[in-house]
């Protein structure tokens, strides 16, 4: 899905995003890559099943709003954003 130069994050990764605080849960997610589609920066998938990996540890307070937007778009809320 991608060639990505980076190091998932991994199952159930959590990690600071700029002044958010970005959780996945890959036993939630079903792989339709909406949150993909609205932030690859930030969030790619598995190649061999689709699940969600966060790309990134920290990311630009500019993207935050994408990644909301992801959370928001995710169909089984396997992305949770916090304020931190």
């Amino acid at each position: 899905m991608g060639q990505h130069k980076y190091t998932p994050v991994g199952q159930g990764g959590g990690r600071l995003m700029g002044k958010l605080k970005v959780h996945v849960d890959q036993d939630k997610c079903v792989g339709s890559g909406q949150c993909v589609f609205v932030a690859p920066v930030v969030f790619g998938q598995r190649e061999e099943d689709g699940i969600v990996e966060l790309l990134v540890d920290e990311l630009d307070e500019s993207l935050n709003a994408d990644v909301k937007t992801a959370e928001r778009l995710c169909p089984t809320s396997a992305i949770e954003v916090r304020e931190t």
